[in-house]
């Protein structure tokens, strides 16, 4: 399996699991957020391959390199994008329940 196919796998597993989240956010919120990852993803990713701390199948990349780096490198600040967010949204729900539960516990 090529690294494209795989990133695109994971792209779409987990834009079905958080786009319905991710939709009652702010887009400006989340256009700032990719655009830092994406930058950070452009530089540090860069410098790994560049130094060879990481090294990728030349059969298995798509070819374009962003300079260095593959383009599908981009693919996990992509998916940070929307799972971060998403996670952040449901653990905060989740905290705001337990504690209504807990006031709920207490009144009685």
């Amino acid at each position: 399996m090529t690294y494209a196919a795989l990133s695109l796998a994971v792209l779409l597993l987990v834009a079905a699991a958080t786009v319905p989240t991710l939709r009652r956010l702010p887009g400006r919120s989340l256009l700032g957020t990719a655009l830092v990852l994406v930058a950070l993803t452009l530089v540090f990713d860069n410098v790994m391959v560049g130094v060879g701390l990481v090294a990728y199948d030349d059969e298995l990349i798509l070819g374009l390199r962003v300079p260095v780096a593959p383009v599908e490198d981009l693919s996990y600040a992509l998916a940070a994008v929307m799972l971060v967010p998403a996670v952040w949204t449901w653990l905060g729900r989740r905290s705001a329940r337990a504690a209504q539960s807990e006031d709920r516990t207490e009144r009685s």
